[in-house]
């Protein structure tokens, strides 16, 4: 985390028309695609800012972009600066020891510098530092690692103009519905299931979470009576079940009804 300062705090701003969505079925270029499907629809004239929100993983990136220049669009892909802390702090480690307040000060530091887009600059400084302290190879690890996460996600790491039009930095939002709409459920003791069963309920999650049960249920009725009943009658009429009474049965039955009442009598 970062220091505290003497700026003010804004309040934070609460997502509005989330859509969510899950699988453990599908792949994720499936499902990112389906998510582009659904800005497609709220932005069909891409007059809106699209903007993707990762946490560095390569092939998400890489199949965002593929979605990007399928549909004609520019994507602006921010990584998600708590993914670089956890480098940043990994690579103190390297030059200070654990508890050191002066690790928290480079951090600090870096961090600063990477919210005002230098990642190439801080980058380049890690590792000449790391040599510079005679660091073994096993020493210098995560210092090293974390130069190459900044050099390769620098393009990504464009946190000033993400900070400038107000766009997201933090996962957090995206954390926490996974939290909710996955692991509340999934998570829990003792369960056991295949992936059918749970691909079922995370749809069924995510579309309570949307605000589109009803709506889902709806179709859901009408599409069922379609499937296991319209379909099965002529002109897809179902035929209507009438009360039958006695004046209606066949002469012989009517007169047989009595008898046979009689009789058990």
């Amino acid at each position: 985390m970062l220091a505290p300062t003497a700026e003010e705090t804004l309040p934070a701003p609460r997502a509005r028309r989330k859509w969510l969505c899950a699988s453990v079925i599908q792949d994720p270029a499936t499902v990112i695609g389906q998510i582009s499907e659904q800005a497609e629809r709220r932005d069909p004239c891409h007059r809106q800012t699209w903007i993707a929100l990762v946490d560095g993983n390569a092939h998400q990136i890489t199949r965002i972009t593929a979605e990007a220049r399928q549909r004609k669009l520019t994507v602006a892909v921010v990584i998600d600066f708590l993914g670089v802390l956890e480098y940043l702090w990994s690579a103190a480690l390297c030059f200070h020891k654990e508890g050191n307040p002066a690790a928290e000060q480079w951090v600090h530091d870096k961090a600063l510098a990477v919210l005002d887009g230098k990642a190439g600059i801080v980058a380049a400084a890690i590792r000449p530092a790391a040599t510079k302290r005679n660091r073994t190879p096993e020493k210098r690890l995560n210092a090293d690692r974390a130069a190459g996460y900044l050099l390769n996600k620098k393009r990504h790491l464009d946190h000033p103009t993400a900070l400038t039009n107000g766009w997201p930095i933090g996962t957090g939002i995206i954390k926490g519905a996974c939290r909710h709409l996955v692991k509340d459920r999934m998570d829990i003791t003792g369960a056991r299931c295949g992936l059918d069963g749970p691909e079922a309920i995370l749809k069924l999650r995510a579309l309570t979470s949307n605000g589109a049960f009803d709506a889902y249920w709806t179709y859901h009725l009408a599409h069922e009576r379609h499937r296991d009943h319209d379909l099965r009658y002529a002109n897809n009429v179902v035929a209507e079940r009438h009360a039958v009474t006695a004046d209606k049965l066949h002469p012989l039955a009517s007169t047989a009804l009595p008898l046979r009442t009689q009789q058990q009598a």
